[in-house]
């Protein structure tokens, strides 16, 4: 297999070899065995169960889409909206279009909208509609009004679909509440009892991840039962999520425990996975196994000659996860096979990889000695600079800031700005100034150089971001509160 050698400069191709491999299940396993030792025994509370006697199927609802054929339409489509069909099939032609073209194109068609368009067509566009890099508000709501439109013409939804949209309810607004948890519920039930729709391991995978995060723990456990009284198998993406379950509940061992889980199981070990351990022992308080991970990345990538960094592009890692997972399930029975795919899989640290370590060290151990090597091997590791990491940095100037010895002066505070906008200048791909680095921004300065400069920072962000009225009004009000001096407290 050809791929990209990476050796700190220019890459080019190599041919890999595989005999010289030597790495085999133990060493991924030791990577996050850092301190381990097995759980006294296994948790095997009863639970209730979600299973009932089967839903009724309606007929407006199918698992499958019926042969293509022309849906039910209200009056003939004029010229007018035979056009625009036309520009939307174009639209959706790539897989990278533009969701404002494609959308502003299918609103200018008359309700109901998808009684103008082909079956097929529909489905490409929820398709296309569901694959974002992150869930939005703006982004779910443009998803349910083509649901709602073809629950309005009688056009039936697959399991596909219902599971973006209980993704999209759950997930649009960040961080997990437990009323998005309630309303990705309110659908999973009118999935399963009003369309008749079973749910599959995709759907419980969501709503594990989205319990789990919502601190709705019994509830995550109900959905691993649930699924194991319907016979589906943990995939990929459910054993990666169970890590993270034990992270956030604290766990340590719990968490090497789903990592061995994992691994014993034939998954392929790659970036993703590793970062989910180490964001997970993270929150579980294990800051010095966090670090003995990525230090066991770098080693690991380093002993492994030819093979490919992580893909930057979130398009390409969507596509690398969904390849991964369906070559483990061919694998598991093949150890050759396994031992291929694991031997080309990314093993190095990517943006995430450092977004988890830096936002730590920010916003929870204050170590800022520690953030200054990571932005150094970020560039050995050609992950270009972020938004997010920028915003971390900020957060952290404004939680350590302003205080007698602090390692986060103001003089450092200033030189990471003025780097921010250097490289937001000169159009540094993945920079960008949105409300909550603006705002993070002005709470560091105020805090740590005063509120006349915070005043100065203010003026000089307007220059170069054009906020929406709402996000206007929103800084407008944190600056207020920082002139009156309510904001420097604020955490």
């Amino acid at each position: 297999m050809f791929s990209r050698k990476h050796d700190g400069t220019n890459s080019t191709p190599q041919l890999i070899d595989e005999s010289s491999f030597s790495l085999m299940r133990p060493d991924y396993i030791n990577l996050v065995d850092y301190y381990y030792c097995p759980p006294s025994a296994p948790d095997n509370v009863p639970l209730p169960s979600l299973s009932g006697p089967p839903p009724s199927p309606s007929v407006f609802y199918e698992t499958e889409p019926r042969p293509e054929e022309p849906p039910p339409q209200p009056s003939p489509p004029g010229e007018e909206q035979q056009e625009t069909a036309k520009k939307l099939k174009e639209a959706l032609r790539p897989a990278d279009g533009s969701h404002d073209t494609i959308f502003e194109l299918y609103q200018a068609l008359p309700a109901p909208r998808v009684s103008y368009l082909p079956r097929r067509r529909v489905r490409l566009l929820l398709q296309r509609l569901s694959v974002v890099e992150r869930k939005t508000e703006k982004s779910m709501l443009r998803f349910l009004s083509v649901v709602e439109d073809m629950k309005e013409a009688g056009m039936p939804l697959t399991v596909a679909e219902w599971s973006s949209a209980i993704s999209f309810a759950g997930r649009c607004f960040g961080k997990v509440l437990a009323s998005d948890v309630e309303s990705a519920l309110y659908l999973f039930k009118e999935m399963e009892e009003v369309a008749g729709i079973k749910a599959n391991h995709v759907t419980f995978n969501i709503l594990f991840d989205m319990a789990t995060k919502a601190g709705k723990y019994v509830l995550a456990e109900m959905m691993l039962k649930e699924m194991e009284a319907r016979g589906i198998g943990l995939h990929r993406h459910a054993r990666v999520g169970q890590i993270y379950y034990h992270g956030v509940r604290g766990d340590g061992e719990g968490v090497r425990m789903a990592y061995r889980r994992l691994v014993e199981a034939g998954e392929i070990v790659d970036t993703v996975v590793l970062n989910c351990v180490m964001a997970s022992l993270l929150k579980a308080g294990e800051t010095s196994s966090a670090e003995h991970v990525y230090e066991g990345m770098k080693r690991l990538h380093a002993e492994r000659v030819g093979v490919e960094l992580p893909p930057p592009q979130w398009r390409d890692a969507r596509d690398l996860g969904k390849a991964l997972d369906r070559a483990a399930k061919r694998a598991r029975t093949d150890p050759r096979a396994y031992r291929q795919m694991q031997t080309r899989s990314a093993i190095a640290p990517d943006l995430q990889s450092y977004r988890i370590l830096i936002s730590h060290h920010a916003t929870e151990s204050g170590e800022l000695e520690r953030i200054g090597p990571l932005l150094h091997e970020m560039r050995f590791y050609e992950v270009e600079l972020h938004g997010s990491i920028f915003l971390a940095l900020m957060t952290g100037f404004f939680l350590h800031g302003g205080t007698t010895y602090t390692a986060w002066t103001r003089q450092k505070l200033e030189s990471v700005w003025s780097a921010y906008l250097l490289a937001l200048d000169e159009g540094v791909a993945e920079l960008y100034m949105g409300k909550w680095l603006v705002v993070w921004t002005l709470r560091a300065f105020a805090k740590c150089a005063g509120k006349e400069r915070a005043l100065e920072v203010w003026e000089d962000a307007q220059r170069r971001w054009q906020p929406g009225e709402g996000e206007l009004a929103m800084v407008n009000q944190v600056m207020r509160g920082i002139l009156r001096g309510n904001e420097r407290g604020r955490r």
